[in-house]
């Protein structure tokens, strides 16, 4: 705590005019010091040190200011407050290091009126601001309040000794009770300093008792939190001990009753239905939930795993209406199209018919986004009159997800497949895993591998969830999962689960999509009857063919829902205009060019063929995520070295398979009438048109080739051929995936000539007829069997 030094008051009015106007300035650390305090200063920065060692060559007086910020090294004239003390250096000790340790004694408060120009330490003019004090009763009254409360903080703080209110009670001088009292307070250097910016005497008082009286209450704050939590624990310590007599007497008297809540769950477990493993294991439990004080952790832990065995179906289930001819309509009502999953789905329904408690095989529908996925999981649910519960496994990457963690964690919980359980209530609901191939893994664990268990339907029977810790039968349960890529998931999970393709869309599906399901909801949920709003087909399909790009059908519910918005916004401002009623209301017909003026410019442009066959210029075929599209690739050749330059952003898969196509034309050179001295002498270039958008893939290996031989012949491939295909170095074209969607880019675009790998024949069988017309797909097996078809035969002169 601060001293008090031994000044008298006439002492102090002769040392002010001793006190040099012009002081060194020495700044403080986290410390304000007051008139009438010796306080210890450790004295380290080159600065600081020529200040005290001026200080000590002329009359020992230092102006004493504490910094704005302590984390300055080397404070300026603007780092430090303008308030301070005028100290006296009374004793120096130096120490190693270049240290000095003075000893300050305060004088008399100042504030600086200006500061010197001095490079070597801080100096200024200072003032003495110090004001004598007059006795009368206000004064008398504010020094007692001040006395009082300082008193009681004193005794009600525990980091201030008692023999700090034993020196202030000596102290008869005013100001130096002020001092004392603003020198012992426990506060910060912004609050001191407020009581060295004031220079009135009873007006300092009257902030120091503002700042007594807030440390005051906060005091008494602590001292009643200290003293509730004291009682809580001396509670819980005699509830403790009456509740371990009761025990003690229960079993002398060998009485067994629990409490309400043990009660309560000793009748669920009864009722639950448990096999008899189970219900063992559950009696277990719940002896040793009787013998474990409440106050216990393991109770809660204890309370809580009975309580999941409780909550959990172990013979409730729903009544399947197997009528297939029910099931059919209601998949009808509910999706257009998708004929094949929806004839797998009822050949399971009529096996379900003769044999009632066949093991499920697992669904997996796999498909681009907004095909229809997940709705078609639902509506199977709704068929069957199941419950439906659907499961997110996208990002997921911990193995406890899908088995859960086992209790000895804290916060521990059943895994995702368990939860899913009883949140359906019942033993057979419709389990939807959606998103399967998104799952990853890291150090915690796999989850796909968990999920082996899960769905293979001669494991699941005895699914061990490692938070139960007892086997329960999820054989009843018909699990679908969904996925956007098929190699995306594990091949040993695939192998557990029949896969039906969801093809992407056609424009024709889209359209009769939007006219049955998205048009009659989207204009309801908007406040509008089917009067009020009228769609053209013809406006359907200008939404789906430029202003959506997607396999599925959200954009182009979006895209509806916004012509419906910019529609009601129309309705109901001719009703504003006419003051007409509602039933006399405006109607809107959208026609092309209501498409344009409601949604603006179109979006997508449909990629078309070129029309006149060029020379290094081939057209592909590709697969996207949003369905097929067409694929040019430029080749050009320039004098310079040998070397095959790649652009437009390629994987390297796909620049293999250009490496892989040069090598045959090189390798083949004479057969294929090329001069092989042309390949040491030029530079071949190969381009793959709209370079943002990343390309990947072996299916263009033959139509890289096919443009390489177009610029290194001087032929011109033909505009309205196509082709896909990957290639070896021995001129084999092998199959390749997405045929369906390619095709369909294929006739959107023009092309009337499609060269496919002979392996993918066995594909066109599932492809609609609707998309093979008026196209010639021809199958090649060699590299040379697509020459004819590519290039134009040469006139005869």
């Amino acid at each position: 705590m601060a001293q008090t030094s031994g000044f008298d008051n006439d002492s102090e009015i002769q040392t002010f005019d001793n006190i040099p106007r012009t002081l060194p300035v020495l700044p403080l650390r986290d410390v304000v010091i007051f008139p009438y305090m010796i306080f210890p200063v450790l004295v380290g920065r080159e600065s600081s040190l020529r200040a005290a060692n001026f200080a000590l060559e002329n009359g020992k007086f230092i102006f004493l200011v504490a910094q704005k910020d302590p984390s300055v090294e080397d404070p300026g004239v603007d780092s430090v407050y303008e308030e301070g003390t005028i100290a006296k250096i009374v004793q120096i000790l130096k120490l190693p290091n270049n240290l000095m340790k003075i000893l300050v004694d305060g004088v008399v408060q100042g504030s600086i009126i200006k500061f010197h120009k001095n490079e070597k330490f801080l100096s200024a003019e200072v003032a003495i601001t110090v004001e004598l004090p007059e006795h009368s009763d206000e004064m008398d009254a504010v020094v007692r309040h001040a006395s009082s409360l300082f008193a009681e903080y004193v005794r009600a703080n525990r980091n201030i000794p008692p023999e700090v209110l034993a020196a202030f009670e000596n102290i008869r001088d005013v100001q130096r009770k002020l001092y004392y009292i603003a020198a012992n307070i426990l506060q910060t250097v912004e609050v001191k300093q407020k009581i060295l910016k004031i220079t009135n005497l009873q007006k300092q008082y009257t902030e120091v008792i503002r700042i007594l009286q807030q440390e005051v209450n906060i005091l008494k704050i602590e001292r009643e939190i200290d003293t509730k939590v004291h009682d809580n624990i001396q509670k819980s310590q005699r509830k403790y001990f009456i509740q371990e007599q009761i025990k003690i007497l229960q079993d002398e008297l060998g009485e067994d009753e629990g409490a309400p809540e043990v009660a309560k769950l000793k009748d669920d477990i009864e009722k639950a239905g448990m096999p008899k493993e189970v219900l063992a294991k559950a009696n277990e439990e719940l002896t040793k939930l009787r013998k474990t004080p409440s106050m216990s952790p393991d109770y809660g832990v204890t309370r809580n795993y009975l309580e999941w065995l409780v909550s959990l179906p172990w013979k409730k289930k729903t009544k399947d209406n197997l009528d297939i001819v029910n099931v059919k309509k209601v998949l009808d009502e509910d999706h257009f199209g998708l004929e094949k999953p929806k004839e797998r789905i009822l050949e399971h329904i009529a096996v379900l018919n003769l044999n009632k408690e066949m093991k499920g095989q697992i669904l997996c529908l796999v498909g681009p986004p907004g095909t229809g996925k997940t709705s078609l999981a639902k509506s199977i649910a709704r068929a069957l009159e199941r419950k439906f519960v659907r499961m997110s496994l996208g990002g997921v990457r911990d193995e406890a997800e899908i088995r859960g963690h086992r209790r000895t964690y804290i916060g521990s919980m059943p895994g995702k497949i368990i939860q899913s359980m009883k949140r359906a209530g019942v033993v057979n609901p419709v389990i939807l895993m959606d998103e399967i191939d998104k799952m990853s893994m890291d150090f915690r664990g796999d989850p796909a591998s968990a999920l082996l268990e899960v769905l293979d339907p001669q494991q699941n029977s005895a699914f061990n969830d490692h938070y139960l810790e007892v086997d329960y039968d999820l054989s009843k349960v018909m699990f679908i999962t969904t996925a956007n890529v098929r190699y995306a998931i594990p091949l040993p999970l695939l192998d557990r689960m029949e896969v039906i393709e969801l093809s992407s869309y056609l424009d024709f599906e889209k359209k009769e999509i939007a006219k049955r399901h998205i048009l009659p909801r989207l204009i309801t949920e908007h406040g509008l009857s089917p009067n009020e709003l009228k769609f053209s087909d013809e406006a359907i399909m200008k939404i789906i063919s430029e202003y959506t790009r997607e396999s599925g059908v959200r954009n182009l519910e979006r895209e509806i829902a916004s012509v419906c918005r910019k529609a009601a916004k129309e309705i109901v401002l001719a009703r504003k205009k006419n003051g007409k009623k509602k039933k006399q209301s405006a109607v809107v017909s959208v026609n092309e060019a209501k498409i344009e003026e409601y949604l603006g410019v179109p979006k997508y442009r449909n990629k078309a063929a070129d029309k006149t066959p060029q020379i290094g210029s081939v057209t592909g075929l590709a697969w996207t995520s949003v369905g097929g599209d067409i694929l040019h690739v430029d080749v050009t050749l320039m004098r310079g070295p040998a070397r095959l330059t790649l652009t437009g952003q390629l994987g390297e898969v796909m620049k293999e398979s250009a490496q892989a196509a040069l090598s045959y034309i090189r390798s083949h050179a004479k057969k294929l009438r090329i001069n092989p001295e042309i390949f040491g002498k030029h530079e071949i270039h190969i381009h793959l048109p709209e370079g943002a958008i990343p390309k990947d893939g072996p299916s263009a290996g033959i139509t890289m080739t096919m443009a390489m031989l177009s610029a290194l012949t001087k032929k011109p491939a033909r505009a309205d051929v196509a082709m896909t295909g990957e290639i070896t170095l021995r001129g084999e074209v092998l199959a390749i995936g997405g045929l369906n969607e390619k095709l369909l880019a294929a006739k959107r675009s023009g092309i009337k000539t499609v060269l496919i790998p002979k392996e993918n024949t066995k594909d066109l069988s599932e492809i609609q007829e609707n998309i093979k017309e008026g196209l010639k797909i021809i199958p090649i097996e060699k590299i040379e069997e697509a020459l004819p078809f590519v290039f134009l035969k040469s006139k005869k002169k």
